[in-house]
């Protein structure tokens, strides 16, 4: 951690809205990591800088999620080259995809990037999500990218993104999952239901027993019914919540 604590702080250098922004990234890292959806060093969480640069944030390569800070958070343009002074690099393959995303996506100000047990292991099996559970038909459609390799091929963005279309989350086949938001609040809230809604799946395969199938038509008037809880409405109100949790666990990310 000493490396964090010599970090000086980049609030002067940046304008009032994009400080708030690196906060509420930060706290985002430190959610998940909180929730054990980290894998080590690897797998991204970025945000989109207000102004006409196309610039966003990204988790520094060598830092913990636990670790992230508003501060530490790396710039980058488009084509991943930083921006602004910083000790840190960046990982490609994260580049690759939420570049994808956020070059086409004018809606993805933030996108979520995750390869936990529960949603590779959905990502894994042939049927993907199903709907079985009420997280999951709360989500609506979910979008699926085949599995290409390591995402180092900038080619594979404009597939990744014919994939993903106007869809909030979707299953990296055999590799994680992906959800998009308008900011912090909606992308987390639409992971929170997504990674759920894949572990009450593998919970419920596991069991042995017979599946209970939804009635036809409950889960297009599940996802309907729910749509306040990811089109900016609820995830704001949910979020306030979320960063005083974070703050009583350690409040060292808002520096």
């Amino acid at each position: 951690m000493a490396e964090l604590e010599e970090l000086k702080s980049v609030a002067d250098q940046v304008s009032t809205e994009e400080w708030q922004i690196r906060q509420d990234l930060a706290c985002l890292y430190r959610i998940v990591a909180h929730h054990g959806w980290d894998d080590f060093l690897f797998t991204h969480l970025s945000v989109r800088v207000p102004g006409p640069e196309h610039h966003f944030l990204l988790n520094p390569l060598g830092l913990m999620f636990e670790e992230v800070t508003a501060s530490s958070l790396v710039k980058v343009d488009v084509e991943g080259n930083k921006v602004m002074e910083t000790p840190y690099d960046v990982n490609p393959a994260g580049f690759t995809i939420h570049s994808a995303v956020h070059m086409a996506r004018e809606d993805a100000h933030c996108v979520m990037h995750l390869h936990t047990d529960d949603g590779v292991a959905v990502s894994a099996q042939e049927s993907g999500l199903l709907p079985i559970t009420q997280h999951a038909m709360q989500l609506g459609e979910i979008a699926y990218h085949d599995y290409e390799g390591v995402a180092l091929d900038l080619d594979e963005r404009q597939r990744i993104v014919a994939d993903l279309a106007g869809r909030q989350c979707m299953i990296l086949r055999n590799h994680g999952t992906l959800t998009v938001g308008g900011s912090c609040a909606d992308a987390y809230m639409a992971m929170f239901y997504l990674e759920r809604a894949c572990t009450m799946q593998i919970r419920a395969l596991s069991g042995g027993v017979a599946i209970s199938q939804p009635p036809q038509g409950s889960a297009e008037k599940a996802a309907q019914q729910s749509r306040v809880l990811f089109d900016g409405t609820v995830g704001p109100l949910a979020w306030q919540a979320v960063k005083r949790k974070m703050i009583r666990v350690d409040d060292s990310y808002l520096n």
